[in-house]
């Protein structure tokens, strides 16, 4: 059984999501605001985290933020606002999906199992020496080896390590600020042009035409996305 956490101040909204949720066959813990919940994200064994933006304590895109720093579980943002601002703040912190309130439970449902479904199968398709294989690219952490419809791309350390990263997580928005963190391992006050340039550079060696790319997409205002 999935076990889900719901993230959400409103106990009669939270009562009717569990409620729905419950009754299609998951388990369902609820947290009342953010400190709560972020606490219980990180100590507990979750399979998807539905999580409200507006809650007190600490808010939902600082709960996010801490998720995504220690789990790669998917996150469902629910947000009351309509702002693409928001949304698009909401996604580049690492949430894998937004619904917007008022909403029919039926359709939170759906996008529940949607989500854990597709989280299965990437789990699922990782071999035990985490070789990636998506649509034509295999990639070796091992051997660190990269191959493109079968021939043998050269890569440097760096432009290898964020390909891997970015392929490991196929759909999910990652800023600027946050690649540069996990790939250089340093402050992400530094040179952000660094990220621009080593996408480029992969763009040049992984794309069929670097302008119109097919693997690595650019997200407006966010930052990238390694299309799955």
């Amino acid at each position: 059984m999935k076990t889900i956490l719901l993230i959400e101040d409103d106990i009669s909204i939270s009562e009717l999501q569990r409620d729905y949720l419950e009754i299609n066959g998951f388990k369902v813990e609820i947290a009342s605001d953010g400190e709560s919940g972020l606490r219980l994200s990180l100590s507990g064994n979750y399979d998807l985290v539905i999580l409200d933006l507006m809650l007190p304590k600490m808010n939902g895109f600082e709960v996010c933020k801490g998720i995504r720093e220690k789990k790669d579980i998917p996150i469902l943002m629910v947000t009351s606002r309509r702002e693409d601002i928001d949304v698009i703040r909401g996604l580049g912190l690492g949430a894998d999906d937004y619904i917007t309130k008022p909403f029919k439970p039926a359709e939170l449902v759906a996008r529940v199992k949607a989500h854990l479904a597709r989280y299965d199968r990437l789990i699922g398709n990782k071999t035990a020496k985490n070789e990636v294989q998506i649509r034509g690219i295999y990639m070796d952490p091992d051997t660190r080896k990269v191959y493109v419809n079968e021939v043998e791309v050269v890569m440097t350390t760096k432009e290898f390590d964020l390909l891997y990263f970015l392929a490991r997580h196929p759909g999910r928005v990652f800023s600027k600020d946050h690649l540069f963190e996990r790939i250089w391992d340093i402050d992400a006050k530094g040179d952000l042009q660094t990220v621009t340039v080593h996408i480029r550079k992969l763009r040049e060696k992984i794309e069929k035409d670097p302008a119109n790319p097919s693997y690595i997409e650019t997200v407006w205002g966010t930052g990238y996305r390694f299309k799955d």
